[in-house]
């Protein structure tokens, strides 16, 4: 099968893709023939070696849209099963970048009804980070959220979820995307500096560090998605980092709010597995609003 690879870092042109055998599954797994899956800017990132692996071949992908193929001992799946998952993993041989992945079978969801395999593969990366993040600030309904990045894919599902919840949630992102943050759920929106210190919670969803720290009230709570990236402690906020963790059955609740309209998957543009260089030299462009998405 062919699968994208790197077998040194560097920019897109480090990004390969290899023949290599197609992997089996062990006890509880599943095989998944790969649909689509999204490119994330994680996966740049193990790409240029921000994560470590040197001399090592390094498999790209995490997200996955799929149908179950075969499966290994105590696995619940069925052949044929329509599904999505997280493939979890800085430094692995196979991503999901690749006509076949195998992974946990408690990683898997049913696919979601209302879209189709390129759009599904957006969400599992992305809205669980979302999710997961949110579940550590442990707002309740009416208490009120800063989420940077608000039009960006982690910050979008976390606008569309926390306002799901009842959180009073403003975003926060460049000026031009006012009106799409707002259709997202966001009760107010803010460009630029963060001047406003009374936020019960922020989800730092752009990475801004110390900046969102700042819209946070005293005894607040911070969030970042990058672990072991948030800032120090002040005024009693406390901060913290999600690791994202595959979860299916947490997945399979956020299958469901897409079906249910809940939440809105974001394609930017698709390509074929083979040109999954050009598709990371599009993502190290900027700009991309929504996921690229490879398909085999």
């Amino acid at each position: 099968m062919r699968a994208v690879v790197v077998n040194s870092f560097g920019g897109p042109e480090a990004v390969e893709v290899v023949e290599t055998a197609v992997p089996e599954p062990g006890a509880r797994e599943v095989r998944i023939k790969v649909a689509a899956a999204s490119l994330n800017p994680v996966d740049a990132g193990v790409r240029s070696g921000v994560f470590g692996g040197a001399g090592k071949r390094i498999g790209l992908g995490w997200d996955v849209a799929g149908t179950v193929d075969a499966v290994g001992v105590a696995s619940s799946w069925r052949v044929g099963d329509e599904v999505v998952a997280l493939d979890y993993g800085m430094v692995k041989p196979l991503g999901t970048h690749a006509e076949y992945v195998v992974v946990d079978t408690d990683a898997a969801a049913l696919a979601p009804a209302t879209v189709d395999a390129v759009r599904a593969a957006t969400l599992p990366l992305n809205a669980l980070t979302a999710v997961q993040a949110l579940d550590r600030l442990e707002l309740a309904p009416g208490q009120s959220l800063l989420v940077t990045g608000a039009a960006g894919a982690v910050g979008g599902y976390a606008v569309q979820l926390a306002a799901h919840r009842g959180i009073a949630v403003t975003g926060l992102a460049r000026a031009g995307d006012e009106a799409f943050v707002r259709s997202l759920g966001a009760e107010r929106f803010v460009s630029g500096a963060v001047t406003d210190g009374g936020f019960d919670a922020v989800l730092d969803a752009a990475v801004l560090g110390e900046p969102a720290l700042a819209g946070v009230r005293d005894g607040g709570r911070y969030i970042g998605v990058i672990p072991q990236a948030e800032p120090a402690s002040v005024r009693g906020v406390r901060t913290g980092a999600v690791e994202v963790s595959a979860d299916g059955a947490r997945l399979a609740e956020l299958v469901r709010l897409v079906d249910e309209g809940v939440l809105t998957t974001r394609v930017a543009e698709t390509f074929a597995l083979e040109d999954a260089a050009k598709a990371h030299a599009r993502l190290d462009g900027g700009g991309v609003r929504g996921r690229l998405v490879l398909v085999p």
